[in-house]
């Protein structure tokens, strides 16, 4: 599922190795990072703390019914369209792009997602969701989002997971997306084009470093998410 390079500590993982998921009779398209469902790898349950890193593609009118989630934080971020979100703790929302979602499952917590233009519309929600395991059990459910995050660089602490996701957007080629040496580093290519090392990456690809890795170079306009994870 990964190319190994040369400089020690690091893989780089395609998308076109996800593991497909969803219902796509039912508008619902999932391509998985890591272990899920039906598809179970004992070698790729976690990476750090993240659990799930999972792009979704829900077609006009699909989604989510109501489920239940514990002992979870479930970071979203939305690249397209608009993601109708409900929970039982009280919360109806609606995230669009630029704007980051947490709920914290905490003891339990029951939600629904779906693609929140409403009937008739024809664009497609698309969205990464990731799941992070927290340090401690139990606790109260959270919600949290941020609207229209800034620009070039953005940051969110998440400290229950021991965790912190940037969220950059370099601008044009040569711009660099700086890896930190933390014990775990997870990157993922949202949009655009760029170069690690001897390698280059498109949307859907992701970098897996423990300790380091260079720096991404953007060669286009391009949008990464990256976590930086305690050990």
């Amino acid at each position: 599922m990964s190319s190994e390079n040369a400089v020690p500590g690091w893989t780089v993982h395609r998308a076109g190795d996800r593991y497909p998921g969803g219902d796509p009779a039912a508008g619902i398209r999932t391509r998985h990072a890591f272990s899920f469902g039906p598809h179970y790898d004992p070698d790729n349950l976690r990476f750090g703390a993240l659990i799930a890193v999972n792009e979704e593609r829900l077609a006009p009118g699909a989604g989510f019914a109501e489920h239940p989630h514990s002992h979870t934080e479930i970071v979203t971020w939305v690249t397209e369209g608009t993601l109708a979100h409900r929970d039982s703790a009280g919360h109806t929302t609606e995230v669009r792009p630029g704007d980051l979602q947490h709920l914290s499952a905490a003891s339990g917590v029951r939600h629904e997602e779906r693609e929140g233009a409403g009937k008739g519309g024809d664009r497609d929600l698309v969205f990464v969701q990731m799941w992070l395991a927290p340090r401690e059990p139990g606790g109260d459910p959270g919600y949290t989002v941020l609207h229209s995050l800034p620009t070039p660089i953005a940051r969110y602490e998440l400290p229950a997971a021991g965790a912190v996701l940037h969220v950059h957007r370099p601008a044009g080629p040569g711009a660099e997306v700086p890896l930190p040496a933390a014990p775990f580093v997870y990157a993922h290519v949202v949009r655009g084009t760029l170069r690690l090392a001897g390698d280059e990456l498109g949307p859907g690809d992701a970098v897996r470093a423990r300790g380091g890795a260079p720096a991404l170079t953007a060669l286009d306009a391009a949008e990464v998410l990256v976590w930086e994870m305690a050990g």
